[in-house]
């Protein structure tokens, strides 16, 4: 069973991959397209808006774009839906296998009062209520002063991260926000921007008045699109930083990521404009080194833990390796190891295996990064590692160091 979890795990990571990478791909595609547009073309045909020139792939290629529409509808017509689709389709599958399948160790933190088919409800209600409170605020009179919209809409994205962290995991966490955000994201595809495409052929087919407040919130959904996709692909890529969220101000390190993800790509939107540009790139530079220089690591505040720490460093010339083996084999092995006997895993997860004494000595960096530093393994501490054995871990490795 744990064989075939992992070829699931897999196959709709790698879906997921493939089709966002689509998704992605069309709306950057459409917005450098939107942005370079020649627009004052004496040549430009009745009712064209701009036109483009583009060599690619040995060919060239001419686009137009009109104000409203063609003179009679082409057949066929080309829509971008499914990328969005599938996207949602394939993220929504890999979240249920990797973290609602082992809520107990993958969703929630050790210790949790939840069960957890209650941390599955939790995460539920978060990913869809998120879409009906923006829905909301995006139909309310704030739908026409977008940027206080946005400025609410961010506070209420670290604020559901701050809650989250409270009840999940870190990892958990910020994998909801970003499910929430893409869940957003792809709903306004399908419950705004296709509609809104929809009823403007059907008004072409008719004849019929074009009614410009589909084309206002389609046009204000996408600009949120587009300005959330690094945002969430970050997210999508976070469990690989625990860094990031394994201390409690993970929800301000996401502020602070998600801030500079929105200037780069505030950068990308305007930079063809004369003279608009120029303060962007340096104020995302500014927030990203002010939040590395935050995350430093710091010694802790003293404590019993930390006292404890010390004196376990002081002696560490004494720890045998034999110590650090032991730890290793009853805390870690588990898992990592050539033939995982910890339930739900098939392989070694990253293909970290800690079977022998070479392999612990080769890996033990990184075992200081994720059981002494970040505290991130073992994942939920289900094994029950303790702040001593982590500290003895600490001392031997800064020992062996030096």
């Amino acid at each position: 069973m744990d064989y075939l979890h992992d070829w699931a795990n897999l196959l709709l990571r790698w879906g997921h991959l493939i089709v966002g990478v689509a998704w992605i791909g069309a709306s950057f595609y459409f917005n450098w397209l939107e942005n370079h547009l020649e627009r004052q073309n004496a040549s430009l045909g009745d009712g064209v808006a701009g036109e483009l020139w583009a060599i690619h792939g040995g060919g060239f290629y001419h686009l137009q774009k009109y104000e409203l529409a063609p003179p009679r509808l082409p057949d066929p017509l080309h829509w971008f839906k499914w990328e969005a689709y599938t996207t949602f389709l394939t993220g929504f599958a890999l979240l249920w296998v990797v973290y609602y399948l082992k809520a107990d160790t993958m969703l929630l933190p050790p210790g949790s009062a939840l069960a957890p088919w209650q941390g599955v409800l939790v995460g539920l209600v978060v990913i869809f209520g998120t879409w009906f409170v923006y829905d909301g605020l995006c139909r309310s009179p704030l739908g026409r002063r977008p940027a206080w919209l946005a400025l609410i809409g961010f506070a209420l994205l670290i604020g559901l991260t701050w809650a989250l962290m409270q009840v999940f995991s870190g990892r958990a966490a910020y994998i909801h926000v970003g499910a929430a955000i893409g869940t957003c994201m792809v709903a306004n595809v399908f419950r705004v921007i296709i509609p809104g495409q929809k009823a403007l052929v059907t008004a072409m087919k008719t004849s019929a008045e074009r009614d410009p407040a589909h084309g206002r919130h389609a046009l204000l959904r996408s600009r949120h699109n587009n300005y959330l996709t690094l945002p969430v692909l970050f997210l999508m890529i976070s469990n690989h930083y625990p860094m990031t969220y394994a201390s409690e101000w993970g929800w301000l390190v996401l502020a602070g990521l998600m801030a500079f993800s929105v200037l780069v790509r505030h950068y990308f939107n305007i930079r063809h404009l004369a003279g608009r540009k120029v303060w962007v790139l340096p104020a995302a530079g500014l927030v990203l080194v002010t939040l590395m220089a935050a995350m430093v690591p710091k010694p802790a505040p003293s404590s019993v833990a930390t006292e404890t720490a010390e004196s376990t460093a002081n002696a560490a010339p004494e720890i045998a390796f034999s110590e650090v083996s032991a730890i290793i084999e009853e805390r870690c092995a588990g898992c990592h190891a050539v033939v995982p006997t910890f339930g739900g895993f098939a392989a070694a997860p990253a293909g970290v295996q800690l079977d022998t004494d070479e392999q612990i000595r080769r890996h033990l960096a990184d075992i200081q990064r994720v059981a002494v530093t970040t505290h991130y393994m073992p994942l939920g501490n289900v094994t029950g590692m303790t702040d001593d054995e982590r500290a003895t871990l600490g001392a031997f490795i800064e020992h062996a160091a030096h």
